[in-house]
């Protein structure tokens, strides 16, 4: 394989349908976003291995819905793992690429390095929230922690929220090619069933952890038998074959679904990107009276932010802010 062919599959999603299953699905390579997101903080590397994991569900999820701004997924917990945050922007126009951005909240000295990382979430909730821009209202989907990985969190909240049996297989780390620096790497397929409704599902008895529904409690008949072939095809993947850079999304697809009639869509690209700016962060102050401004000012006589996502700097004269601002003030940065 050249090395414009790999390239090419850099940092994509690339959706599929399989027709005979009546089940479509995702196929994410994500290795420039995965290296910039852990770029902007120096996580320990449990840290490092949730906020890796949320990427992947963000690419997959976000390209799965009809989304005209942001998507995000939380997942907050009682562990030194507080706090996990990521965002997906909707590509602006056709062809562009969607934008990612994440970060982590920890206890570092309750931290246990030596442990699997999913443990330092301890108890929570795991939330998917969609912001479809001006005029529209959020939505926030939650449920909780549950299994024993944040794939787990992301299916049983489509089980239990959309009824909509959905399945996870993900892979992510540092990889290194002859000659070469070692870099993250993340790769991951999604499987979902189609949302049409059963007469089932309304009236499905939860069985699993904490009262969940499973794909078992959704689905019966010639569904669940497609959907339990489908998995169990799945189950053949290896790490190597997701994570790439060998094995192309569509040979992968092929490989694993031949009898299944996998079609391919249009891939998407997704890139590492952030939307704080100066004026954001004024419109956030804008809130406050210079009284609460003046308990913000530094012994040097200024405000300062900085974006918890990617690191952005940012200084204000503090008579510039809230409501009571004098004035815009110039560029801060």
């Amino acid at each position: 394989m050249s090395l414009g062919t790999k390239i090419a599959w850099d940092d994509t999603v690339l959706p599929f349908q399989l027709d005979r299953s009546d089940i479509r699905g995702r196929l994410a390579r994500v290795d420039g976003v995965m290296d910039q997101v852990l770029a902007q903080h120096d996580y320990p590397p449990v840290i490092e291995a949730l906020v890796a994991e949320a990427v992947m569900l963000t690419a997959l999820i976000g390209q799965t819905i009809k989304l005209r701004w942001k998507l995000s997924l939380q997942v907050r917990g009682d562990g030194p793992a507080r706090l996990i945050a990521t965002d997906y922007y909707a590509p602006g126009e056709d062809g562009s690429p969607a934008q990612i951005r994440a970060y982590a909240s920890y206890d570092a000295e309750r931290l246990d390095l030596s442990a699997e990382p999913f443990s330092q979430i301890g108890k929570g909730y795991f939330a998917v929230l969609l912001d479809q821009g001006p005029g529209t209202t959020p939505y926030s989907g939650v449920t909780p922690i549950a299994g024993g990985s944040l794939a787990s969190c992301a299916e049983a909240y489509f089980a239990q929220s959309e009824q909509l049996p959905t399945r996870f297989a993900l892979t992510f780390g540092r990889a290194q090619e002859p000659g070469g620096e070692s870099h993250w790497r993340g790769g991951g397929i999604m499987l979902q069933h189609m949302p049409e409704a059963s007469p089932l599902r309304a009236e499905a008895e939860a069985t699993g952890e904490q009262n969940l529904l499973t794909a078992e409690d959704i689905l019966d008949g010639d569904e669940a038998e497609n959907w339990t072939r489908a998995n169990a095809l799945l189950d053949t993947v290896e790490e190597t074959e997701l994570i790439g850079p060998m094995v192309t999304p569509t040979e992968l697809l092929i490989r694993l679904f031949h009898e299944e009639r996998p079609r391919v869509f249009d891939a998407q690209p997704v890139r590492f990107g952030c939307t704080c700016s100066a004026d954001r962060v004024r419109q956030s102050l804008s809130i406050y009276s210079q009284r609460d401004i003046g308990h913000m000012t530094t012994e040097e006589g200024i405000v300062t932010a900085d974006c918890q996502f990617c690191g952005a700097h940012y200084e204000f004269d503090p008579k510039t802010l809230g409501f009571e601002a004098e004035s815009a003030g110039g560029d801060d940065g």
